[in-house]
C-alpha cells in the first residue's frame, strides 16, 4: 500500500515500504550508470583522438530510443513492470562483466564500445519506462512531485558526487574497475526491484486483438491530444539535441580546450551532480511559486545563460560554476515533466505516452552527438557549447504557446 506523510502542506512518500526500496534501487543503478558514463569518454579518448569518433559513442548511447522507445513503452504497460526491471538489470550486469573482463585483457575497441552502449540503451528503453509507470503504484497521485524530486536528488547525489569523483581513483586500480563495479550495481538494483511487494498499476482491460503497433499509436495520439505535453516533447527535443551536443564534447573541452585533464573532467561532471543535487531540493517549491509549464520556462533561460558563459570563458572554475547551475536547473525541469506527464496521462497508458514523450525527445540527441563532434573537429572544443546553448534559446521561445 502507498503510504506518505505531510511536509509543508502537501504529501511526501514515506521511505517504508515499496518507495523506499524503488528508490534505492534507481540510487544503486544510477551510481554504476554514472560509473560507466564517466569512464567510457575518457577510454574513447585514450584509444582515438577523433572527436567525431569520440562523439560516437554518445551517439550510440541515445540511438536506441528512435528505434525501440516506443516498443519499450507497449511492452511495459503490458507486463509485471517489476519482472521487466529485475530481468534488464540482470541481462545489463552480465553484458557489463564481459565488458569489464574484455577491458582487462585489452580487447576494448571502439568498435566494442559502440556496440556496448547501444545494446545498454536498448535495455534501458524497456527498464526506463517500466520505472516510470510503476511508480504511482507505490505512491499516490499527491505525492508524485515530490517522490521524482527524491528520485532524481538521490540519482544525482550518487551518480555524481560519489561516482563520478570515484572514477579517477578506480581507474588507477585499474582500467576494467568501473565496468565491473557497475555490473555488481544492475545485481544489487535487482534484488531490490526483486523484493517489492506493491501491486502493478491498475490498467483497463486490452481489448481482444489488440496489437503492440496499435497500442503505440494509442500512446502517440494521447501526447498528441495533450497541448501541454505536445509543447513540453517539442522544447525537451530541442533541448536533447543541446544535451546530444554537450555530452559528446564536455570530454574536449574540459581535457583539450582547457588543458585541465581527467581530474578536470571529474570537477566538471562532480558540479553538474551537485548542482542537480540542489535542484531536487528546489524543485517542488519552485513549482509551487511558478506553477509546472513556468519553472521548466524559468529552468531553461538558465541553462542557455549558463552554456553561453561556459562556452565563453575559458576558465575551469568558469566552466565548473556554469554546470553546476545548469545541473540545478535541469534536475528542476525533468521533475516537472516526469510529474505532469504521471498526471496527465490517461489510466493504463502511462509506459505508451512516456515513451512516445521519451522518444520523441531524445530523438535528437544522436544527432546532437555528431552535431558535437563535427563543431569541436571544425570550430574548436569551445565552439560545441555555444551550438548546445542556441538550441536551449530555441527550446525557450517554442514554450510560449504555454504561457498566458
Amino acid at each position: 500500500m502507498a503510504t506518505t506523510v505531510a511536509v509543508g502542506g502537501g504529501t511526501s512518500p514515506a521511505w517504508r515500504g515499496g518507495f523506499g526500496r524503488l528508490w534505492a534501487a534507481a540510487v544503486v543503478s544510477r551510481f554504476g550508470d554514472s560509473l560507466r558514463t564517466a569512464a567510457l569518454p575518457l577510454l574513447a579518448a585514450s584509444l582515438t583522438d577523433d572527436p567525431l569518433l569520440i562523439a560516437s559513442v554518445t551517439a550510440c548511447g541515445f540511438l536506441p530510443w528512435l528505434l525501440f522507445g516506443l516498443l519499450g513503452g507497449a511492452v511495459a504497460d503490458r507486463v509485471d513492470q517489476r519482472r521487466a526491471m529485475r530481468a534488464v538489470d540482470l541481462v545489463r550486469a552480465a553484458l557489463m562483466g564481459a565488458f569489464a573482463v574484455a577491458v582487462a585483457l585489452g580487447h576494448a575497441g571502439i568498435a566494442l564500445l559502440l556496440v556496448l552502449a547501444f545494446a545498454l540503451t536498448t535495455l534501458q528503453t524497456l527498464f526506463d519506462n517500466a520505472a516510470t509507470a510503476l511508480l504511482p503504484a507505490v505512491v499516490p497521485a499527491g505525492a508524485l512531485a515530490s517522490a521524482n524530486a527524491r528520485l532524481m536528488t538521490g540519482q544525482q547525489l550518487a551518480g555524481g558526487l560519489l561516482a563520478a569523483p570515484l572514477v579517477p581513483v578506480l581507474l588507477l586500480a585499474g582500467p576494467a574497475v568501473p565496468y565491473g563495479a557497475n555490473a555488481a550495481t544492475y545485481v544489487l538494483a535487482a534484488l531490490l526491484v526483486a523484493s517489492l511487494r506493491t501491486g502493478a498499476p491498475g490498467r483497463p482491460p486490452r481489448p481482444a486483438g489488440s496489437t503492440l503497433r496499435a497500442e503505440i499509436a494509442e500512446g502517440i495520439a494521447a501526447l498528441r491530444a495533450d497541448r501541454t505535453l505536445r509543447w513540453l516533447c517539442a522544447a525537451t527535443t530541442l533541448c536533447n539535441i543541446g544535451m546530444g551536443v554537450l555530452l559528446a564534447t564536455l570530454v574536449v573541452h574540459v581535457t583539450d580546450g582547457l588543458r585541465a585533464g581527467n581530474g578536470g573532467y571529474a570537477a566538471a561532471l562532480t558540479a553538474y551532480a551537485a548542482g542537480g543535487v540542489a535542484g531536487g531540493f528546489l524543485a517542488r517549491r519552485i513549482a509551487e511559486r511558478t506553477g509546472r509549464v513556468r519553472a521548466v520556462l524559468l529552468a531553461g533561460t538558465v541553462q542557455t545563460g549558463c552554456l553561453v558563459l561556459a562556452g565563453t570563458v575559458p576558465l575551469l572554475a568558469a566552466s565548473i560554476g556554469a554546470l553546476a547551475v545548469f545541473g540545478l536547473m535541469g534536475t528542476v525541469w525533468n521533475v516537472q515533466l516526469t510529474t505532469l506527464t504521471q498526471e496527465r496521462s490517461p489510466d493504463g497508458m502511462l509506459g505508451r505516452v512516456a515513451a512516445a514523450f521519451r522518444t520523441l525527445a531524445v530523438a535528437g540527441a544522436p544527432l546532437g552527438a555528431l552535431l558535437g563532434g563535427a563543431a569541436a573537429a571544425g570550430w574548436g572544443p569551445h565552439a560545441p557549447l555555444l551550438v548546445a546553448a542556441a538550441l536551449f534559446a530555441l527550446a525557450v521561445a517554442s514554450l510560449a504557446p504555454l504561457i498566458n
